[in-house]
C-alpha cells in the first residue's frame, strides 16, 4: 500500500475543535445519554441515604425489578415505508393538551434528593409544556408551587390522613391556588417495608451522625446546599423528627373506602384521578364512582411487593373500563420507549417519578430539564423507527407484551395454560 504524509490541507477538516463546557454541571449532564446515565450521576452526587430513599423500593424489590423486566420483555414491531418526516408527540389528557405523553409523578420529601426539589419540578414541566404533580408529602407549599410555575399544569396528589379535616384543608388550598386534577392514592394503608431507608436510618430531614458525616466528605456540594437552604421540612405538616415509615403510620388513615373516595368526588371541583389501582375488579369499581381516570400503579414497588407490574395489567383494564375512563400508568418507566409500550397498549398516559428525581440530583432544574429531554429524545425517534407519526397511531401489534417466565415456569404454564385472572 503506497504511504503518504498528510498535508495540513488534508487535516484541516478533521480538526473540528469544539467550544470546551466550562460548566462541570453542564459537562455531566450534556454527557448523560439515558435516565440510567442520570441515575449514575445522581448515585455519585447524593448522599447514600437520600439516593436510596428514591432509588430502593419494599422489602426485596421485587416489584419494581417485574416493573422494569415489563418493559424490557416488550417487543417492538415497526411499519416500513411511512413518511415520518414530522411526528406529533401531544396528547389529550383530562381535557387539555400535554406536549409530550408524560407528567411528573407526585414525589415526596424531594428537596431532601436536592434544594431546588419541587419548584425545579414544577418549571421544568411548565417549559416543556407537560402536567406536574404535587404530593401531600411535598416540600414545598401548594401556593409557592403554584406561584413559581404560574402557566404550568399543575395537579394535586392527596394521602387521605386520620384527621380528615387536615386533608380537605389541602384539597381546598389546591383547588383555590389553580389545581386542576387531584390524585388520590389508594394504596398505602400502612408503609411498605423498604428496608434501604431502616439500614440507612434515614429521618426527615437527615440527621448528622457519624455515617452521614463521612457520607458528607464524599459529597460536599449536597451537604453544602443543604445546609445553607432553607431548612427541610414538610409542605403540608411541621417537621417529623422519625422515619418515613412512622410518619405514614401515624398519620395516614388505614379505614379509608369506597364511600370515603365517593365523598372525596364529592367535594373536588376538578378531575379526579384514583392512583394505586393494581386488579381488574378494582379499575371496574373506580370507573362507577366518577372518577375521570383510574392510575395503574403499585406505587414504584415501594408498598407491597411481588404485585402485578402495572404494564401486564394494562390491557385487560383498557379492555374493561377504556371507554369510560381514562387509564394512565407509572411505575418502571425509565425511557421514551417505555413510555411509547404503555401508550400503544392501551394507556392515555403516564407519570414519571424516579426518572425525573435521578434528574434533579443530578443537577437540579437543568438536570430535571435533562430528563425531560432524554424522554422526548427518545419518543421521537421510536415513533419515527416504528413508523408512526402521531400517538394515536399507536396499537398492540406495535409493542408486544412478551410473557417472561423461567423456565420451570414455562414447564408448568405449557402442562396447565388456564389464563390468568386479576380479579
Amino acid at each position: 500500500m503506497k504511504r503518504q504524509i498528510p498535508s495540513p490541507h488534508d487535516l484541516a477538516p478533521l480538526l473540528r475543535l469544539q467550544k470546551p463546557t466550562l460548566s462541570p454541571r453542564d459537562r455531566r449532564l450534556k454527557s448523560a445519554l439515558t435516565i440510567e446515565d442520570l441515575r449514575q450521576v445522581a448515585r455519585r452526587r447524593t448522599p447514600r441515604a437520600a439516593f436510596d430513599y428514591t432509588d430502593g423500593a419494599a422489602d426485596e424489590e421485587t416489584s419494581l425489578a417485574r416493573a422494569r423486566q415489563a418493559y424490557r420483555d416488550v417487543e417492538f414491531q415497526p411499519e416500513i415505508l411511512r413518511d415520518v418526516s414530522t411526528v406529533d408527540t401531544s396528547v389529550e389528557v383530562l381535557g387539555a393538551r400535554s406536549a409530550l405523553p408524560f407528567g411528573i409523578a407526585p414525589t415526596g420529601f424531594t428537596r431532601m434528593m436536592q434544594t431546588e426539589g419541587e419548584v425545579a419540578g414544577a418549571t421544568a414541566a411548565e417549559a416543556a409544556g407537560i402536567p406536574f404533580t404535587l404530593s401531600t408529602m411535598g416540600t414545598t407549599s401548594i401556593e409557592d408551587v403554584a406561584a413559581a410555575a404560574p402557566r404550568a399544569r399543575k395537579w394535586f396528589q392527596l394521602y387521605m390522613w386520620k384527621d380528615r379535616d387536615k386533608s380537605m384543608a389541602l384539597v381546598s388550598r389546591a383547588a383555590r391556588a389553580g389545581y386542576d386534577t387531584l390524585l388520590v392514592t389508594v394504596d398505602v394503608p400502612v408503609a411498605g417495608a423498604r428496608l434501604r431507608d431502616v439500614r440507612n436510618g434515614l429521618t426527615i430531614p437527615p440527621a448528622l451522625t457519624p455515617r452521614t458525616v463521612i457520607d458528607a466528605a464524599q459529597r460536599p456540594a449536597w451537604w453544602f446546599n443543604f445546609l445553607t437552604t432553607e431548612p427541610l421540612s414538610f409542605a403540608s405538616l411541621g417537621s417529623w423528627p422519625g422515619t418515613v415509615a412512622e410518619l405514614i403510620d401515624t398519620m395516614f388513615d388505614p379505614s379509608v373506602t369506597y364511600d370515603d373516595l365517593a365523598w372525596i368526588r364529592d367535594q373536588w371541583p376538578g378531575k379526579l384521578v384514583v392512583k394505586g389501582v393494581q386488579t381488574v375488579a378494582d379499575a371496574v369499581r373506580v370507573a362507577t364512582t366518577g372518577a375521570d381516570a383510574v392510575l395503574l400503579s403499585n406505587h414504584g414497588g415501594r408498598q407491597l411487593d411481588r404485585a402485578t407490574a402495572p404494564l401486564h395489567l394494562l390491557p385487560d383494564v383498557v379492555r374493561e373500563v377504556g371507554s369510560q375512563v381514562e387509564v394512565h400508568v407509572d411505575t418502571g418507566i425509565m425511557s421514551g420507549q417505555d413510555i411509547l409500550a404503555a401508550l400503544a397498549n392501551g394507556a392515555r398516559f403516564t407519570l414519571i417519578g424516579r426518572a425525573y428525581l435521578y434528574g434533579l440530583m443530578a443537577g437540579g432544574r437543568p438536570g430535571v430539564d435533562r430528563a425531560i429531554e432524554i424522554l422526548k429524545g427518545q419518543i421521537e425517534r421510536t415513533m419515527r423507527l416504528l413508523g408512526v407519526t402521531t400517538l394515536a397511531e399507536l396499537e398492540p401489534h406495535h409493542a408486544r407484551i412478551l410473557e417472561h417466565r423461567h423456565p420451570a415456569q414455562s414447564r408448568l404454564w405449557e402442562s396447565n395454560p388456564r389464563p390468568i385472572h386479576y380479579e
